[in-house]
């Protein structure tokens, strides 16, 4: 059953929340140890809080328009008293005295969380391997990555183990893993969803997101969870139109840009054909489907590999060992400092550490963080351009399907182009999504991103209703 349909047999008393929380927990226990999508399980309070939504339910009571739905949460949403680790062991044993903005959203919608999800450390890859906890695979082939950086929320949808996950996309970490896994993955309008409780990787970047099976399953955690929030001071201030409601109202005469920068070189035959697929799907249901050019968007990832590590840089500054988590003892505080976060911190999170604070750096600013964010600029206007022309965008979301365990680890660029379709809506603040349109060569999901203005996700659904009804 999707979201939507566990949600109405709840609601009506037609299936109770225990029995659907109970079937998910069993798929867990039975599955997750060949995928390793989880952290942690929180099966006794998934099972309290889903007694007190039947009982809510036999009093006559709504409990929301998700009542009784699990939702496992990537290891970075921030939840009252359960361990938050961003799979990191500098985070070892730490708790949040506070739930995120959208925990308590769901919650309030009546849905139950099952779990924490695995994810690479910090936010901070494309494949899931840099977990301190171990890799996530693919449900899909368990020989293969799931994609990244939320990679076990992507595979505990694919594998049933929950009907909607949340992930935070800095760079393309929810769309990449949800079109390697084959799900529904959403990067909404940086500022519709608050950020309060979201372990900071890329502050000017990140943003929280459902992924699911379904579009209307993706629509419906989007309408629980987006809205102002007074506790976010980058949060859009304005209530925007549920888009559930726009999900119905087709394609007809709206204007589709096939992305050219996105989707040309390096990207592999099958994919490429899937997205002409779903191209020709756009125009059959009356879409008026063009060339789009965003010419800066060639220069997004180089950009987006200076700020995010400059921005991380900054945030992890915090992980100390005074504070909370890991505490290596020492000498001297430095010395406590310097191997806390020696211990604490994996070589991918070091990595891009050293790499931010070498761009910040006295004689280094205006060289590299001062141009990577004059580029950012650019790209931004190059879009702001095309959306003159183009109601929406699409192209791949992963250049390749999903590659195998331990193929590019040792070497990072490599790794580092699984993002090169994604990163430029995180720059500019833009609405994405990814939708699984049919397979490769090889028999692994692909996905189809399609793109959209700021606060153009009513539209941007439209686009994804129709692509998924036409296969």
């Amino acid at each position: 059953m999707t979201a939507v349909e566990i949600a109405a047999a709840v609601r009506t008393a037609q299936r109770s929340a225990r029995s659907v929380v109970d079937d998910h927990l069993a798929a867990i226990s039975e599955g997750d140890g060949d995928i390793s999508a989880f952290n942690l399980v929180a099966a006794q309070q998934a099972q309290t809080r889903a007694d007190e939504i039947d009982a809510a339910v036999a009093q006559g009571c709504d409990p929301g328009p998700l009542a009784g739905v699990p939702v496992a949460l990537k290891d970075n949403l921030c939840t009252r008293g359960v361990p938050t680790t961003c799979s990191s062991r500098i985070l070892e044993g730490w708790a949040p005295p506070y739930d995120a903005t959208v925990v308590e959203r769901l919650r309030d919608a009546g849905a139950v969380l099952v779990g924490k999800t695995n994810m690479d450390e910090f936010a901070m890859g494309s494949s899931t391997e840099n977990s301190a906890f171990g890799p996530t695979r693919n449900p899909r082939d368990p020989n293969r990555v799931p994609g990244g950086s939320s990679g076990g929320s992507a595979a505990a949808v694919a594998a049933g183990f929950a009907p909607i996950a949340l992930g935070s996309d800095t760079g393309g970490s929810i769309r990449q893993p949800a079109a390697l896994c084959g799900v529904v993955g959403v990067k909404p309008t940086y500022g519709l969803v608050s950020r309060y409780g979201l372990v900071a990787f890329a502050s000017s970047l990140d943003q929280i997101g459902p992924l699911t099976t379904t579009v209307a399953d993706a629509a419906a955690v989007l309408d629980v969870i987006a809205g102002p929030d007074s506790r976010d001071s980058t949060s859009i201030r304005q209530p925007q139109p549920p888009v559930s409601e726009t999900l119905v109202e087709g394609v007809g005469g709206l204007r589709v840009g096939v992305l050219a920068e996105l989707s040309g070189d390096g990207i592999a035959a099958d994919v490429a054909a899937r997205l002409q697929a779903a191209v020709g799907a756009l125009e059959s249901a009356g879409a008026r489907v063009g060339q789009a050019s965003v010419p800066a968007a060639v220069y997004g990832l180089s950009a987006y590999y200076l700020i995010a590590p400059a921005e991380a840089s900054s945030n992890l500054a915090r992980y100390d060992g005074v504070r909370y988590g890991l505490r290596v003892d020492a000498p001297s505080t430095p010395e406590m400092n310097t191997a806390t976060r020696s211990a604490g911190f994996g070589d991918e999170v070091k990595r891009r550490i050293m790499l931010g604070t070498y761009a910040l750096s006295a004689g280094y600013y205006d060289a590299y963080y001062g141009k990577a964010q004059k580029v950012r600029t650019l790209i931004i206007n190059d879009f702001a351009l095309v959306w003159e022309q183009f109601d929406l965008l699409i192209s791949p979301t992963s250049p390749t399907t999903a590659f195998s365990l331990g193929e590019r680890t040792a070497d990072p660029m490599a790794m580092y182009m699984s993002d090169v379709c994604t990163v430029s809506v995180n720059l500019t603040g833009q609405a994405a999504m990814s939708v699984p349109y049919g397979v490769g060569n090889d028999g692994l999901p692909v996905g189809v991103q399609i793109l959209a203005p700021a606060l153009g996700e009513p539209v941007m659904f439209r686009a994804a209703a129709v692509l998924e009804a036409s296969l």
